[in-house]
């Protein structure tokens, strides 16, 4: 009674209920004799030595009085508590059930948002493919797929504007061979039926458009090998002021013949630059050569050479009447013309700023043009320096 007191023993059975369960340990005396039966420990058994130094020692005043074991099984649960395990189990899977089922339509909406950019891109893709090449996917997110569809958009326009480019050059093309063959066959043809006596003066204007036709075949020739990677250039060094001074030598009676002055401004102490000379003679004397058309006697054509940080600055400026603001984006496009009657009558081509930028460029350079109309207009290479 007294050990049952002290919360040592269980509780007797109450009437009418139920039978005591049985705790999770067992109590041993001094005398290893169980005085408190639970799991394997029976009432009365004495335990071995060895096994107590399992259990937990009960001192008191100093001196072991008993040692608790445990039994290894779970202490029993009364219908109350039975009952709130119950609920709790019932409402974990309750819990689980709706964390799935807000799971599945999170990633049906995930699924879905991500899905929905990927097959846009496939049909753009396959419409692509069948010749459509204008194509736009909607940009839905600023993330990786945002990217994508933002690159394959740029890719899109770029190739659009890229066969546009290549329709309209095939049309300037024809264009540009038909009219000096028109004139090639309607002399040839009047010669031979007889109704053109051959003369001087018919052979020249024949020579002329055949040199023409030459000189837009060599044209299309040198863009096409610089468009793709094969022009071949053979470098050398060569000082800035050296080859602005001999552009300014070739046309320096051209120029006084049209009443302008040339002349060769240099700063000094620029280091040399790598360039195949007579490619680069070929770039400027086509800058020279439109500024003295374009510039009005008594103007002033101006060749310098500078310096801007790690590159050497090649300009040719002229005092003439300029670029209009919505032509200078367009100035180095194949076969584009801002005086279209002009240039045709004079029988250019249209390619000569076309080939000087990709020569400048095959030099690992970059060619510009800055100009307000009636202010004249500068064109700027800039090439790496030696």
């Amino acid at each position: 009674m007294a050990l049952r007191r002290q919360g040592l023993l269980p509780p007797p059975a109450q009437p009418g209920g139920q039978a005591p369960q049985p705790p999770p340990f067992a109590l041993v005396d001094q005398n290893r004799v169980v005085i408190i039966p639970g799991g394997p420990y029976l009432l009365d058994a004495r335990v071995p030595k060895a096994m107590l130094n399992s259990g937990i020692s009960i001192e008191v005043n100093g001196q072991i009085v008993g040692t608790v074991l445990a039994t290894g099984q779970s202490p029993a649960r009364n219908p109350v508590e039975e009952k709130y395990v119950a609920r709790i189990n019932q409402a974990l899977l309750i819990a689980a059930a709706g964390g799935v089922l807000i799971a599945l339509i999170l990633g049906l909406l995930l699924t879905r948002t991500l899905t929905r950019p990927v097959r846009e891109l496939t049909a753009a893709t396959r419409a692509m493919a069948k010749g459509e090449l204008e194509q736009q996917v909607p940009v839905r997110s600023r993330d990786e797929l945002g990217e994508l569809t933002t690159a394959f958009n740029q890719m899109s326009a770029d190739l659009t504007r890229s066969n546009q480019s290549r329709r309209q050059m095939t049309a300037d093309i024809a264009h540009d061979l038909r009219t000096p063959l028109t004139v090639l066959a309607g002399y040839l043809e009047s010669l031979r039926d007889g109704v053109l006596k051959p003369t001087r003066e018919r052979f020249d204007v024949m020579h002329q458009e055949a040199q023409h036709l030459q000189h837009l075949v060599d044209d299309l020739r040198t863009l096409s090998l610089a468009d793709a990677g094969e022009l071949s250039l053979n470098r050398q060094s060569i000082p800035p002021q050296e080859l602005m001074e001999r552009l300014a030598a070739t046309y320096k009676h051209t120029a006084g013949q049209n009443d302008l002055t040339l002349q060769v401004q240099a700063a000094p102490d620029l280091p040399e630059i790598q360039v195949d000379v007579e490619r680069m003679v070929q770039v400027l004397e086509n800058l020279v050569s439109n500024a003295i058309r374009y510039t009005p006697a008594g103007g002033t054509i101006t060749l310098s050479a500078g310096r801007d940080q790690e590159s050497v600055l090649l300009k040719v400026t002229d005092t003439g009447a300029g670029i209009l603001p919505q032509d200078l984006p367009h100035i180095f496009d194949s076969f584009f013309r801002a005086d279209q009657a002009r240039q045709q009558a004079e029988g250019e081509s249209g390619l000569g700023l076309a080939i000087a930028k990709s020569i400048v460029e095959a030099h690992g350079g970059k060619i510009s043009a800055e100009s307000e109309p009636g202010h004249g207009s500068t064109f700027i290479v800039a090439l790496p320096a030696d």
